[in-house]
């Protein structure tokens, strides 16, 4: 009787998918309240909802017997997360991935692409409207030369950028960058030129709001990208492109390795060549130095703590409790410095799996969105987040999708 009524709330009923919808939906709200200047006060107590409903999701869905091996082996590496750190990142994020199976991924996407891009308009609108939020930002965004500032101590000069209620104007173009990036996979066999020419120029104005030049340029090269396929669709089959695209990802890691090793190095470069005239080191930390200046100072921000947080000394198999609550722009430093060396292994498996699956299907657009999700994510840790619902490669992993199907008289 027990086993009937189960069979039948598992296959028959709503009640899965209901779960896994109202959960999906309180995760996007979080974002969108993170994107906010509101302060959500219960934040905790929503993680351990979307938790337990995405739980009974995965109760409540068949697996086969090397899937639940392996949930239970990912749910144990999260659990010694938590007991290391006190952060449920992991498990929240296992569970998440596990329950999407059986939900068409196009499906999952298209919802969240609504309900993201109604919390930013709404988020706009009462901004411009004077209700809640600032409309602008006046400070100091640090673009100056680093010799002016760093080490004369000159005052840098305050610019005023537009963030239109999301609280800084990187977190506005991000957005952008993410809602353009999802819409046009979730309609990319219906999208046209002028589909493209119209994002293009969003972009450009979404650039002039925030002078943000890396979302900037990381939005356009996705665009061409996407249109680059959509109009060479012989393209798509080829693996060549998969392959490179498996050689920037492990570029992207590499890259963030090298940085997190080398940062102090970079860092004493730079004080050298200004003040001696010479660097005193070797080419490839002169490279990681102009590298550096082109994003920022992202990589010497891996030295503004006292510890030198996010270097790789700071790094452990599972990490730390103190490590939790430090903040840099690196993102994929922060899987290795935040999680640990053995669950950032494990996120990239991940990514690597889905990359051989999105070769699998031949899907281009899935191709180059999680390449420049890669690329993205050198720079910047907006999908490296305790938020699930920034993440949608996660979904991507997890979900269902039709696979493609070979021409065999091709």
């Amino acid at each position: 009787m027990i086993k009937e009524i189960y069979r039948r709330l598992r296959e028959e009923s709503p009640v899965p998918r209901l779960t896994f919808y109202i959960g999906l939906t309180i995760e996007l709200l979080m974002v969108i309240i993170d994107k906010s200047s509101y302060i959500n006060p219960i934040e905790g107590y929503l993680f351990r909802l979307t938790f337990l409903l995405f739980a009974c999701k995965l109760l409540l869905t068949s697996y086969e017997r090397w899937e639940w091996a392996l949930i239970f082996v990912m749910e144990a590496v999260g659990l010694i997360s938590y007991r290391v750190t006190g952060a449920n990142d992991i498990i929240r994020i296992v569970t998440f991935v596990a329950a999407c199976k059986g939900i068409p991924l196009k499906e999952a996407l298209k919802y969240t692409f609504y309900v993201t891009l109604a919390g930013c308009l709404a988020i706009v609108a009462l901004s411009v409207t004077g209700i809640y939020g600032d409309i602008s930002l006046t400070q100091v965004f640090g673009h100056e030369a680093a010799e002016t500032t760093r080490y004369i101590g000159e005052a840098a000069a305050e610019e005023t950028r537009y963030t239109l209620g999301m609280g800084h104007p990187n977190a506005l173009s991000c957005m952008f960058f993410m809602l353009a990036a999802l819409g046009v996979y979730v309609w990319f066999d219906r999208m046209k030129w002028y589909s493209y020419l119209f994002l293009m120029l969003l972009n450009g104005g979404v650039y002039l709001l925030t002078r943000s030049k890396t979302s900037m340029l990381i939005t356009a090269a996705f665009i061409l990208g996407a249109c680059l396929f959509t109009f060479a669709k012989g393209l798509r089959k080829r693996t060549v492109f998969y392959v490179c695209g498996l050689l920037v990802f492990l570029l992207c890691i590499a890259f963030s390795v090298d940085a997190a090793v080398c940062a102090q190095r970079v860092r004493d470069a730079q004080w050298n060549e200004f003040f001696f005239c010479n660097p005193r080191d070797n080419e490839h930390i002169v490279l990681l130095g102009k590298i550096d200046r082109h994003i920022n100072g992202r990589i010497i921000s891996l030295t503004d703590s006292d510890n030198n947080d996010g270097m790789i000394q700071t790094w452990s198999a599972f990490s730390c409790e103190n490590n939790m609550n430090y903040y840099f722009d690196m993102g994929w430093v922060k899987v290795f410095y935040r999680y640990g060396v053995i669950p950032g292994i494990l996120y990239v498996t991940a990514n690597l799996f889905l990359l051989w699956r999105l070769w699998r299907r031949r899907d281009a657009c899935g191709l180059a969105l999680f390449v420049m999700f890669a690329v993205y994510t050198v720079v910047e840790a907006h999908l490296i987040s305790v938020y699930i619902g920034r993440n949608y490669l996660l979904m991507m992993m997890g979900c269902e999708a039709r696979p493609y199907l070979p021409n065999k008289s091709a």
